[in-house]
């Protein structure tokens, strides 16, 4: 009995320890805050009236040097000082303290600190900030056909969200005993006969709570809750065949038309791609003709179409014209005595003709 005894006073004394420990600490009351939104830190109703007897009161937030505190706001007298008047909102009709856009720095201890006097009355609050949980999603990692039986792994998953924790329920009394689970994973087996199988997955924090249900009656990917595989495949089947058609489809076009042009102006131009233009270079001197001396009718026969084709003088007509009959050699003009030959008179510059002939090519 005195061991009993001894027990129940050790077992007071840690309670009373652990007590003033906790006071000692200050953190009396959390508040949970969310992400994003406005949060008001309350005091008791004993520390309002008391503030309204006496007229002073602060608010105080640690910083993360455990030798500093951040004065936020200073009541005296019914006037107040509100040091942080972009990030919090006093009001004094019961002395809270708002905090406008809650954010993941304002994850601190507050204090309400009511004076007396020669006394100091101190609340505290500990202000936890969460993030909500985003709508999360089913997905199917695996399934199995056995024994007439269908097994499959479902994952599920929320994008957001701070300390999301996950379970898995029944949405209707036919699924029971199939859906009970804690964490993420969910291992479900059942019949095929069954007609539908609804299970729900949960996502939620201290400040939110999402759900989402899974159906299925088939045995295969395409079961209800899994719409990021579906539409994985629907990509791959529908999308990927469909794009590659249309690109090979663009190239056919594409080399068709340019075929097809290129045919037109081979039509339309044939001198300009099958003829080669030829530009000779021929001197020729002038001779003049002597007062009362007949004219020869033809100098010469070699015209300078025939220089560029190469064909015999006689045979080669000029562009555009009809073959010339073949000339009988004439006699060179008599020289008359004492007087040198007119194409042998050093006073004569030979002059140069620039002609262009197209030449076709065979």
């Amino acid at each position: 009995m005195n061991r009993g005894m001894g027990c129940n006073v050790c077992l007071w004394l840690l309670i009373s320890l652990g007590r003033v420990w906790g006071m000692g600490r200050g953190a009396r009351e959390t508040v949970l805050g969310t992400l994003g939104k406005a949060t008001i830190l309350r005091i008791p109703l004993d520390l309002q009236n008391l503030t309204l007897s006496f007229g002073a009161a602060v608010w105080k937030r640690d910083t993360d040097d455990p030798h500093r505190k951040l004065v936020l706001l200073k009541y005296l007298d019914g006037n107040y000082t509100n040091y942080m008047q972009r990030q919090t909102r006093f009001h004094k009709s019961d002395f809270s303290l708002e905090i406008l856009n809650t954010s993941r720095q304002d994850r601190q201890l507050y204090e309400y600190i009511a004076s007396t006097g020669s006394e100091e009355t101190v609340w505290q609050i500990q202000l936890e900030v969460y993030e909500p949980v985003s709508d999360p999603s089913i997905q199917i990692l695996g399934w199995a056909l056995a024994n007439g039986s269908c097994n499959v792994t479902l994952n599920c998953t929320a994008e957001r969200g701070d300390n999301v924790s996950y379970s898995w329920g029944r949405q209707d009394p036919n699924t029971s005993g199939l859906c009970s689970r804690n964490g993420s994973l969910l291992h479900l087996s059942y019949i095929l006969q069954n007609t539908s199988i609804t299970c729900a997955c949960t996502a939620s924090n201290p400040i939110s709570r999402r759900v989402v249900t899974f159906n299925s009656s088939e045995c295969n990917y395409e079961q209800g809750g899994s719409a990021g595989l579906r539409m994985e495949h629907l990509v791959l089947m529908v999308v990927v065949p469909v794009a590659a058609v249309v690109l090979l489809t663009g190239a056919f076009v594409a080399t068709r038309s340019a075929m097809l042009i290129a045919g037109q102006r081979r039509d339309r131009s044939p001198l300009t791609e099958d003829s080669t233009v030829h530009t000779i270079y021929s001197q020729v001197q002038r001779v003049e003709k002597q007062k009362g001396a007949p004219a020869a009718e033809h100098p010469s026969c070699t015209t300078i179409y025939a220089a560029a084709t190469g064909l015999p003088p006689d045979m080669a007509p000029a562009p555009g014209r009809a073959p010339r009959p073949p000339c009988s050699p004439l006699a060179e003009p008599p020289t008359p005595q004492g007087h040198p030959s007119l194409l042998q008179s050093p006073d004569k510059e030979p002059t140069t003709v620039y002609a262009s002939v197209m030449m076709p090519m065979a």
